[in-house]
């Protein structure tokens, strides 16, 4: 595969509402970030990819509310409608196909619509959607069915929300840094069995922006490339109950196949450091097993054992993830921003030491129907 890196980024501030910013405000300013922080103008960039839905929006075609904001006149350009990572892996194909750089902009204002009523829109219209299901009751589902089978303590899983909103401390872009305790978790609000309030991700508004670019655009650029080792990402069936949901097996297909193309042989030893999509504390010791992280059952103990904490063997997002800040769509590109900025050595007051080597991670559909895992690094 020839070279490609990420050679810039940018993220805005994650809030509950950006009353005074619509999307192309927010959109504008990411993609004029990413263009300073690479070094590059406008005219250096041949190819754009939207991450948008029009769902989530409120409008048809929501991608052309940004088509001028992220510099798309006369370029290439297209919108995909999924998490960001999926979007930015689509920004790759289009590098490797022959465009010299490829900008990748996503953006979500959660403050401007009803995240349950959106994402009843994910499950069929027939029979489910009639039941009222939605992201968080489906995840509700999944937690179950997760902690059924490996007998895993609720205080176990509300460990993850203690560690991601203590790092988000150290994140300026992160809207709920916390100082909380298992406790606090475990009496907050109850939102749908076994979830309560501290165990879900917030409303969020919020974009981001990365710049793909092969080697020669790569080579002139004033920031620090970082090299994209590994990408893949697999899907499995749509239907809840025609799946494992304590096995996330399109996960481990597509990290398998990320890990295969960066040589990576042992997840745990050869990874510095991973920014994982957790918009429910469950789901990071969960996508971890799917990482083959650990083994099965066994990513709830993780914490404990003191692996994926700050100053770990594998500290797993330092930037609070998820839980500190869940733009949807953007979630997922966040992630590959934190992960650009870890190999960087750019990321401030949670920056991992000697990051060489990290793991960006996102999904789509309900409870993980298909995953993206990307692997970048400092060196070609």
């Amino acid at each position: 595969m020839d070279k490609t890196a990420i050679v810039g980024v940018a993220q805005t501030k994650y809030e509950r509402s950006k009353k005074d910013q619509i999307f192309a405000d927010m959109v504008f300013d990411v993609t004029r970030a990413a263009l300073t922080d690479a070094g590059l103008a406008i005219d250096d960039i041949d190819s754009v990819v939207t991450v948008s839905n029009d769902f989530f929006d409120g409008r048809t075609i929501s991608g052309m509310a940004v088509g001028d904001a992220s510099g798309g006149m006369d370029k290439n350009i297209s919108t995909v409608s999924g998490d960001g990572t999926f979007g930015a892996f689509y920004g790759l194909m289009r590098v490797l196909s022959g465009y010299k750089a490829t900008l990748v902009v996503a953006h979500y204002k959660g403050s401007e619509g009803s995240v349950p009523i959106t994402t009843n829109g994910m499950f069929d219209p027939l029979y489910h959607r009639l039941l009222g299901i939605d992201a968080i009751s489906s995840a509700a589902l999944q937690a179950n069915v997760y902690m059924s089978k490996y007998g895993l303590s609720e205080e176990s899983l509300a460990s993850v929300s203690v560690k991601n909103h203590g790092n988000a401390k150290n994140n300026p872009f992160a809207q709920l840094p916390l100082d909380i305790t298992v406790d606090d978790v475990m009496k907050s609000r109850k939102i749908a069995e076994p979830l309560k309030l501290l165990d879900c991700c917030p409303v969020s508004d919020g974009a981001a922006a990365v710049i793909i670019a092969n080697e020669e655009v790569a080579a002139k650029c004033s920031s620090k490339p970082v090299w994209i080792k590994g990408v893949a990402h697999c899907c499995e069936d749509y239907l809840l109950g025609d799946r494992d949901l304590a096995n996330p097996i399109a996960l481990r297909d597509a990290a398998r196949r990320a890990y295969a193309q960066a040589g990576i042989k042992s997840p745990v030893d050869e990874i510095d450091v991973a920014e994982v999509l957790e918009a429910f504390s469950y789901m990071e010791p969960l996508w971890l097993e799917g990482l083959e992280i650990c083994a099965p059952g066994e990513g709830a103990h993780l914490i404990d054992k003191g692996i994926t904490v700050m100053g770990g063997k594998l500290p797993v997002n330092p930037s609070g993830g998820a839980l500190s800040a869940n733009p949807i769509l953007v979630a997922g590109l966040a992630r590959l921003v934190e992960a650009t900025l870890q190999v960087r050595g750019q990321a401030g007051a949670r920056q991992v030491r000697d990051a060489k080597t990290a793991l960006a991670h996102g999904f789509n559909g309900p409870c993980g129907q298909s995953h993206c895992v990307w692997i970048v690094g400092a060196n070609k």
